[in-house]
């Protein structure tokens, strides 16, 4: 496919899919919930971290988890007590479980006592260094230098360990980007569009492959690299609002129609 002719359709699969209609059946309606910004952060940080497996599933569960959190995530991270803290004993997604949650929010509690919020933290040290890649890395180790058990590591990527960071990527494209079109919620404006990474998994790797935005065949933080430049060519300035597209062109069937 010629460039333009890509382009055009990563415009068009973008507009079908950046709308409104788009939230409720996607893990981003767990943030939507909630008006203040300390909310979406907790909230949409525990949406993306159990983003995988099925969707309908995801959003379920998402929303589960913030009535175990009484609809209120942000006061529950820095106020629950140890009884409430109990009671998300009773939480699992696939392999996240109730002490994996309960660890999380204890290392939110962490963060949220030395920098101010997850948002603070990422735009002091994006503000420090200007490129995400070493804030995602630093990041990890904050979080993790709350006690917890080591099991729960596994479900926030290593970016050091050349993993994609898929989930982490997505949340801040919903925490960073900002249109007129009211899905992502542009809460941090310290972080420029130009900066994030394209939340890549199996199916918009290869999508990707499909189009002819990637040729590498691991879908890992080279992967990314490689496909978030290429779309980078059609827009620099906010070239992962086309995650939109390639989702979208997943649902359209696109991928089968290159491969008849």
């Amino acid at each position: 496919m010629e460039q333009p002719e890509l382009h055009a359709l990563l415009e068009r699969l973008y507009d079908r899919y950046n709308r409104p209609e788009f939230i409720p059946e996607d893990p981003i309606s767990v943030p939507h919930r909630y008006a203040e910004r300390a909310d979406r952060e907790i909230a949409g940080f525990f949406s993306a971290t159990i983003a995988w497996g099925n969707r309908k599933s995801i959003v379920r569960n998402g929303h589960r988890m913030m009535r175990l959190m009484d609809d209120a995530p942000a006061d529950f991270v820095r106020h629950a007590s140890d009884r409430e803290l109990a009671q998300l004993d009773t939480y699992a997604h696939r392999t996240f479980n109730g002490g994996d949650l309960r660890d999380f929010v204890l290392a939110l509690r962490r963060l949220d006592a030395r920098f101010g919020g997850i948002g603070a933290f990422f735009e002091t040290r994006y503000a420090e260094l200007h490129d995400l890649r070493p804030v995602l890395a630093e990041f990890r180790r904050e979080f993790f230098a709350a006690e917890h058990a080591p099991r729960c590591e596994k479900h926030l990527s290593a970016i050091e360990r050349g993993a994609a960071c898929k989930r982490l990527c997505m949340y801040l494209r919903w925490m960073v980007r900002c249109d007129d079109r009211g899905v992502d919620f542009g809460e941090w404006r310290g972080i420029p569009m130009s900066a994030l990474y394209l939340p890549l998994d199996l199916h918009v790797g290869a999508m990707g492959r499909a189009l002819g935005l990637l040729t590498r065949r691991q879908n890992d933080w080279r992967a990314v690299e490689e496909i978030t430049a290429a779309l980078r060519t059609f827009d620099p300035a906010d070239p992962v609002r086309y995650d939109f597209s390639l989702f979208g062109a997943g649902v359209d069937g696109y991928l089968n129609a290159c491969e008849a």
